[in-house]
């Protein structure tokens, strides 16, 4: 036997998730019911220029109630490819896009309560190509070099969860840059 999802009940719906209650049968044959958050998914991007400099983002996170360096990420929009995304992304956070686009990995971002899966992607050979940032998006660009930017996570200097496992998923791909 495995565990399983007996049913859902949906309790809020919005543009990127929605709240379900989820009854569940466990390993042992009890059953319990969960708060579920259902998210269609994001995409996340290590952008990396000619000078060997990761460009990252800072902006004001309510659930953190603070600012947060982070690395450029965005939600998948439907009909939108997880590529598209990050391209779109890229353009919309940092002015910029990227001739070259490499799959890093996928991860969940907060698997205990939400189906919310994370694509990222290392984004090279940057070039300037702008579009409008989202309605209600304040953010604060920088580029900071490689091993100065994994030097700031052994600092404790970023907290953001999808950009510690973007740079560690990445980190052997940046070896030339001595990390």
């Amino acid at each position: 036997m495995s565990s399983q999802i007996l049913n859902e009940e949906t309790i809020y719906k919005g543009k990127v998730f929605s709240l379900v209650k989820a009854r569940f049968r466990l390993l042992n044959g009890s059953e319990h019911t969960y708060d579920l958050v259902k998210h269609h998914g994001a995409v996340t991007i290590l952008p990396v220029d000619q000078e060997g400099r990761i460009w990252f983002v800072r902006q004001y996170r309510v659930g953190a109630d603070q600012d947060l360096l982070e690395l450029p990420a965005g939600v998948l929009e439907p009909d939108e490819s997880p590529e598209s995304t990050a391209l779109r992304e890229l353009q919309e956070e940092i002015g910029m896009s990227a001739r070259r686009l490499q799959k890093l990995g996928e991860f969940y971002m907060v698997p205990g309560y939400s189906t919310e899966k994370m694509i990222a992607y290392l984004a090279t050979e940057l070039y300037e190509s702008a579009l409008p940032a989202d309605e209600g998006e304040y953010l604060e660009k920088s580029a900071v070099p490689v091993a100065e930017a994994y030097r700031m996570v052994g600092d404790g200097l970023m907290q953001d969860g999808k950009t510690l496992a973007s740079l560690l998923l990445a980190r052997a791909h940046l070896q030339k840059f001595g990390v």
